[in-house]
């Protein structure tokens, strides 16, 4: 990641005050009203970058949640005992705790700020329609992710996708009918970015353009079409995506971090043979790769096996490699295996194995010689995103979506992997 973005962004945040914190102004106040009547162009500016910043509020919960359930980590923590009890299954998930509350209340508290950025943007006699148009298809995409990684969490008990008026919130929708307003709500900010001009900063990917962005767009909409099982509907967003079957995996979009003043570290990031607080890969990572993967690099060997609660491992994650490595949002390599997927379900099963076998020569495998049907290409699928994708939030999902939650292991007698989390008590209330 270059070292420029990092700065840039850092000095935006230092103008921003409790933005750091992904908050803006207070909707009740004088100062936020006016802004939202007709706001400075650096007034919106400000509530644009407060609105991407907030995106990485407690990533470091949402990803150790679901990382926990789809038994990739383990986490160990002398302060937390509930990542070993509750978060493993011993007893129910607590619906007012901070693995509950909080990635929700972030995730809101940015659709929040999208909304009121869209409102100051709407109202603003200070903007081309065009430069409009790249504020408004901005935010509908980041609201849509946010929305997506809410239901990822609450799965069937659902989200409330309509949350724009604070006095009259939309209902809470099931998982399908969620899921289709997120994906119309790309669709709606692929529409605004269309033509836009973007003149505001933007730190997920280098050279903003509006094609850039329209490129993120349709790369989450392939993400939720295949979550919606919408095949054909996938490849048509990859061929609008920064999709590449021979580029580079990496390619795409970020949260950035840095140790700059006014900036933050990489919430995720935890240093290799820690104490106290560690991060582990599940034992089975290491003992069902291939030999010879290079994806083994991402749970590197420990000094000594950390142990709590009858749980061992003796491998750290090592995905993010110092407190100012990137989060990746979505990159090329889930791209790739998107492209896979939807061709297995289609049938055109060539085609997937075209896309596999670039994953898996990439990584110092042989190419695929197993039965060429769908049943075996599905589970070949899955097993390349659980290597792939390691720690990157999607393996609890995966085999969620396909009915295979109970092949996950539970290490100890009375462990469960759950479904889904619960509405957080102050939403229930």
């Amino acid at each position: 990641m270059k070292q420029h973005r990092i700065l840039l962004f850092s000095a935006m945040l230092l103008g921003l005050g409790a933005c750091q914190k992904g908050e803006i102004p207070n909707l009740n106040t004088p100062v936020a009203s006016q802004i939202i009547a007709n706001g400075t162009k650096e007034q919106i500016d400000n509530l644009a970058v407060a609105m991407e910043s907030g995106t990485r509020l407690t990533l470091n919960t949402y990803y150790d949640a679901i990382g926990l359930q789809g038994r990739e980590i383990y986490r160990f923590s002398g302060s937390e005992p509930r990542y070993t009890t509750e978060l493993m299954g011993t007893s129910p998930l607590d619906n007012n705790t901070f693995y509950t509350t909080n990635p929700w209340a972030s995730r809101y508290r940015v659709v929040r700020q999208a909304n009121t950025l869209m409102d100051a943007v709407n109202n603003s006699s200070r903007l081309s329609a065009n430069e409009k148009k790249g504020y408004l298809g901005y935010a509908k995409t980041i609201m849509a992710y946010q929305l997506l990684l809410a239901l990822n969490m609450q799965y069937t008990n659902g989200i409330r996708t309509d949350v724009k008026d604070a006095n009259n919130l939309g209902p809470i929708k099931g998982y399908p009918e969620s899921l289709t307003d997120i994906a119309n709500m790309l669709n709606e900010g692929l529409t605004d970015l269309t033509g836009a001009e973007i003149v505001f900063p933007v730190s997920i990917v280098t050279d903003v353009t509006a094609a850039k962005l329209m490129q993120f767009n349709r790369a989450l909409a392939a993400r939720v079409a295949v979550y919606r099982q919408q095949w054909a509907e996938a490849l048509t967003a990859l061929n609008g995506s920064n999709f590449s079957l021979l580029g580079d995996f990496n390619s795409g979009y970020v949260h950035i971090f840095s140790a700059n003043s006014g900036d933050v570290l990489n919430p995720v990031f935890l240093p290799q043979n820690n104490s106290g607080e560690q991060r582990l890969a599940h034992p089975t990572y290491a003992a069902q790769i291939a030999p010879g993967d290079d994806r083994i690099a991402k749970a590197t060997l420990r000094a000594a096996p950390a142990s709590l609660d009858g749980l061992q491992s003796n491998r750290d994650v090592w995905v993010h490699r110092s407190n100012t490595a990137p989060v990746y949002i979505i990159r090329n390599e889930e791209l790739i295996l998107i492209y896979a997927e939807a061709k297995i379900n289609l049938n055109q099963l060539p085609d997937a194995i075209v896309a596999l076998n670039r994953i898996r020569v990439q990584h110092n495998l042989t190419p695929y010689a197993g039965a060429v049907t769908q049943a075996a290409l599905i589970t070949e699928m899955l097993n390349q995103r659980r290597f792939s994708l390691f720690a990157e939030g999607h393996r609890w999902i995966d085999m969620r979506r396909y009915n295979r939650l109970n092949q996950l292991p539970n290490d100890r007698p009375n462990d469960k992997v759950w479904d889904k989390f619960p509405i957080p008590l102050p939403e229930s209330n």
